[in-house]
Order: structure tokens, then C-alpha cells, then sequence
């Protein structure tokens, strides 16, 4: 059995960084609990604050052996910071990455992924449709972007970063699901909503009766009831120390 290269940045890093590391190594062991990993493939990024750097998975790496320690640090450019680092990174993955980091600064945190639910409705003409109340909250902030191939074309980013604007969800057509947020916990929570609202859409359409859309009146009012619901008074998603208690209570080495 072949084994991972084993690294502990615990004081090695600023606080700010370890705190950045430890949330978003649980956000990679809750994609893994759900389910909504594929293998070593799709990516999480999050910008360390005060900071231009980047933390992304190791190319190789499933996400359930992701931990602090073993994030890579890197730069826009896709350059590792560390040149003593074991590990190296997935150029496809960091085209997405970085286009929506360079984009939307105020954004710290970018998950891609390549559930069913989420390549199924983004290959529908229609795409998302409001039938449950997940679907609002996706709809509020949605955009979408065309398929061009695996996503190692520099030209790509210009097109995506249009595509996306200032919109917190996108789905790439015959690919998958994008989101991103303030926080690691906001980006969590819109990929938690969005891939909630494309399984019901598909459950509703496999009924083949004819649904119920809600009206647009409505759904152009939910943005503002999201962020009620949803943050609290700094920001963060109040649902998001209650998945990090989760990660902790599975595996408690995702923070070494």
C-alpha cells in the first residue's frame, strides 16, 4: 500500500492560515461524506485571508485523506509556494480556480464538483427550475457556462469570469456544479443548496406530472430572506460549526 507523504504545518503557519486549513480540510471530508466526491478528481479552493495565496487538495489525493497539513499553498499563477512540498496539483482544477479567484476577490472559497444531480439538470436546455424551495435559493444568484472541453485551456478563464459575474452559483453545462462564498462555510452551504434543488428537480421530473413553478415575483425576492436565514451577524454560515463538529466526531485527524 502506498503511503502518503505525512507533514504537520501545526505552528509552522499563521493563525489565519491554520484556521483556513482546518476549514476547508473539513469542507473536502464533508464533499467526501456526502458523497459528492469523484475520486481524486473536482476541487475546493480558499484564499487565506490577508493573503494572495491559495489552498487547494493534492492532485492524488482522495478527499477523505485530505487534512490541514496536506493542503497545497499557491499562488495565482498555479506556482507552489513551498518548494520542499511532496505534493503536486491538477492543472484542469486550477484553470477553474483561479479564473473565479482573480475574478471575485472577495470570495474566499470556490467548490467544483461533478455530482449526478448537478451534470444532469446543467445538460437540461432549461437548466434550474423553481419547483423547491433549494431551487430559490440557487436561482437568486445563478449563471451558467458552456461546455468547452476539459478546462486546461487558458482562454477558457476570460469566458467563465464573464459567465459568472457577480453570481454565487453556476452551472457548467455537461460538466457540473460551481459555488462560491464569503467564507468556506458560505460556499459549503450554496453547493449544499444547489445540489439539493437538482436532485428535486429530478425526482419531479421523474414523475413525468406536470409540476408546479414557482413564480419569478418570488424568487426575486428570496435573495435578501437567504441571507436572514442563512449567515449570521459576521457573515458565516450559522450551520457551519455544526458541520465542522461533524467532521471532528468521524475523523478527528483532518485536523492535524
Amino acid at each position: 500500500m502506498l503511503t502518503i507523504p505525512q507533514i504537520n504545518l501545526k505552528n509552522k503557519v499563521s493563525a489565519l492560515e491554520w484556521q483556513t486549513r482546518i476549514d476547508l480540510a473539513a469542507c473536502y471530508r464533508l464533499v467526501a461524506m456526502y458523497g459528492w466526491d469523484d475520486l481524486i478528481y473536482t476541487h475546493i479552493s480558499a484564499r487565506i485571508p490577508e493573503s494572495e495565496h491559495l489552498l487547494i487538495n493534492a492532485f492524488g489525493l482522495a478527499f477523505d485523506e485530505i487534512t490541514a497539513s496536506n493542503l497545497v499553498k499557491i499562488d495565482l499563477a498555479g506556482n507552489i509556494i513551498d518548494p520542499d512540498c511532496p505534493f503536486e496539483i491538477n492543472p484542469a482544477g486550477f484553470t477553474i480556480h483561479s479564473a473565479v479567484h482573480e475574478a471575485r476577490h472577495e470570495a474566499q472559497c470556490v467548490l467544483h464538483l461533478h455530482t449526478n444531480e448537478t451534470i444532469a439538470v446543467a445538460s437540461l436546455e432549461e437548466g434550474l427550475l423553481p419547483l423547491s424551495q433549494y431551487a430559490m435559493f440557487a436561482l437568486a444568484s445563478l449563471s451558467y457556462h458552456d461546455y468547452e472541453g476539459l478546462a486546461v485551456n487558458a482562454d477558457e478563464k476570460l469566458r467563465l469570469q464573464n459567465n459568472l459575474g457577480t453570481a454565487n452559483f453556476m452551472l457548467l453545462r455537461n460538466h457540473g456544479g460551481l459555488t462560491l462564498g464569503d467564507t468556506i462555510g458560505d460556499a459549503f452551504m450554496h453547493m449544499y443548496d444547489l445540489t439539493r434543488a437538482c436532485q428535486v428537480q429530478l425526482q419531479v421530473m421523474a414523475t413525468a406530472m406536470a409540476p408546479i413553478l414557482v413564480d419569478q415575483s418570488i424568487v426575486d425576492g428570496i435573495k435578501a430572506q437567504a441571507n436572514i436565514v442563512h449567515t449570521g451577524s459576521s457573515g458565516g454560515q450559522k450551520s457551519w460549526p455544526a458541520m465542522v463538529r461533524k467532521v471532528y466526531r468521524a475523523d478527528p485527524n483532518f485536523a492535524t
